[in-house]
């Protein structure tokens, strides 16, 4: 799931896209929650690197108290070994934090060309990869219009969003080839004023000049610093970044006439299967989206590389299943699937869209991984919008009806600034469809080629939850899947602070009102309510 942030830049005048101790141990309470101070100060580099594992009434950062969880409750205990199954992009495997943590399938010889374990899939050493070579894809409704179905209830619902889409994103196309090449004039003019690549950022604020070029340089490099895009040469990879970002919507994603789908299967048949291989590393560089996942679920802790997971003693189960567009329902259903059979207790699963041909397939694995004692965490969604009101799949349950499992958390994404602007932006929320809130903008993670880099979504978001769970189950392996659920949900921080909504500064609610539970997930205080429902049994 991509965010595009949109910042207006009025320097250039254009629009940018932007378990239990010897002492007892008490969760935190509400009342100390809603007293707590706004942070005024900037966040260190640290903190930054580190802000959603930071505890909201010791830091005032919005954070899941995962260090305070470490040091006050889990102590040196391991606990068991769990399986989180990451259904999402390709995941680098061979990462310098992450290769320790990386499930590899027992029963299965590597690169024989033969189903050790038959379990359906060939040299499935380290989860399957059902999109084969393919990587770029259109959305689901650019399908539906490829198809030419125009009896289809929703074609001309598709019809809209693709002409609307194609107009905006050739907008920002034309908006951001102006402001790179604005911004890589100002380097290059400040690069010669300096004589050299690497200024700073005192020594362009200390510049005084009646040179019309430079002070324009001068105004651009400081909206950067102010919008906490870095120095002009990081400003410069970003919008570059985001020029392909734009150039792939355009060229692939609303493209009616391309087709990325490289397996050979029949997408509208489930019982088709066997399709893609087993190599689920990246297919490119770019394809960062679930190394950045994986890390956030379970880079291996405290070794003085990157940050840390939220889990300790997890192994990542890697499913590609998401492309560089929108996923097939049948790759979604059959990668559930293969979670559950193949000893996943927990999958997470950062991807989302408007449109789901096969949205049942789908709800019937959610049910199946449920009735399996499976736990299953989804992102909300990047779409500033009310899903009790609008379309995301996939969920568990049709038009806000009854739900198909008791195991099944929808996440929405939360910003490291405690108070009106905690929540993202871009997050998507509902009373009904979102059960929680947890750290998703700017969270700093691994990325391919044992790099590190900051992403923002409520893919971000769903990890950090989906690695409470799978503490709970490692700490307390005899909870089932809807008591590890019961125990992140009702033990989360309630608050009764406003936020505004959906980036809009006129739209302020009360943060209670966007998800079911009115809840920030706390790890220290679902650790507690883990112990008590064991105890309970």
């Amino acid at each position: 799931m991509k965010t595009i942030k949109h910042i207006l830049i009025t320097a250039i005048g254009v629009l940018v896209l932007g378990c239990g101790g010897v002492a007892p141990i008490i969760s935190t309470p509400v009342e100390d929650i809603d007293t707590s101070p706004l942070k005024e100060s900037e966040l260190t580099e640290t903190q930054k690197q580190n802000w959603q594992h930071l505890d909201l009434v010791n830091d005032t950062i919005p954070g899941m108290a995962v260090d305070k969880a470490y040091n006050d409750i889990i102590k040196g205990k391991k606990g068991v070994k769990v399986i989180v199954a990451v259904i999402d992009s390709g995941i680098d495997i061979d990462h310098e934090d992450l290769d320790g943590v990386i499930w590899t399938n027992k029963k299965e010889k590597p690169n024989n060309g033969i189903d050790d374990d038959k379990n359906g899939y060939v040299d499935d050493m380290h989860g399957w990869n059902f999109l084969g070579e393919g990587y770029n894809e259109q959305l689901e409704y650019v399908r539906l219009l490829a198809s030419g179905n125009a009896d289809d209830p929703r074609y001309a619902e598709a019809e809209k969003a693709q002409q609307d889409e194609y107009q905006k994103y050739s907008g920002y196309k034309t908006q951001y080839e102006q402001i790179l090449q604005q911004v890589k004039g100002a380097h290059e003019t400040l690069k010669k004023h300096f004589g050299k690549e690497d200024y700073t950022k005192e020594e362009v604020n200390a510049i005084k000049s009646e040179d019309q070029s430079l002070t324009q340089a001068v105004n651009i490099a400081r909206y950067m610093y102010s919008n906490n895009l870095g120095s002009l040469p990081e400003a410069i990879e970003e919008l570059s970044s985001a020029m392909i970002d734009i150039n792939d919507r355009l060229n692939y994603n609303l493209n009616k006439d391309f087709k990325g789908r490289k397996t050979g299967d029949n997408i509208n048949d489930l019982s088709d299967v066997g399709y893609g291989n087993g190599n689920v590393k990246p297919v490119k560089k770019s394809e960062a989206h679930g190394t950045h996942v994986a890390g956030i679920i379970a880079a291996e802790r405290n070794n003085g590389k990157g940050g840390n997971g939220v889990a300790n003693n997890v192994e990542i189960m890697s499913l590609r299943a998401v492309p560089n567009g929108d996923e097939y329902d049948k790759d979604i259903a059959l990668a559930i699937r293969y979670a559950v059979d193949n000893g996943a207790k927990v999958i997470n699963g950062s991807f989302g869209k408007d449109f789901s041909p096969h949205s049942q397939w789908v709800r019937d694995a959610i049910a199946y991984a449920d009735q399996k004692d499976v736990v299953i965490i989804h992102a909300a969604g990047n779409d500033s919008k009310d899903l009790d009101s609008n379309y995301n799949f996939p969920n568990d349950q049709v038009n806000n009806g009854p739900e198909v499992s008791n195991s099944f958390i929808t996440v929405g994404s939360l910003a490291p600034k405690y108070g009106t602007d905690m929540v993202s932006g871009f997050s998507n929320y509902g009373k009904i469809n979102v059960d929680v809130f947890a750290p998703g903008s700017e969270v700093y993670s691994t990325t391919p080629e044992n790099e590190y880099k900051f992403k923002g979504g409520t893919s971000m978001a769903a990890p950090a939850v989906a690695g409470i769970a799978a503490l709970i189950r490692s700490q307390f392996p005899s909870l089932s899947s809807a008591e590890v659920k019961q125990a992140i949900v009702e033990s989360g921080l309630h608050l009764t602070t406003k936020v505004v909504v959906g980036g809009e500064a006129n739209d302020v609610r009360p943060f209670a009102e966007l998800s079911k539970y009115g809840t920030i997930a706390n790890a220290y205080n679902a650790l507690i309510k883990a112990s008590q429902l064991a105890n309970n049994q």
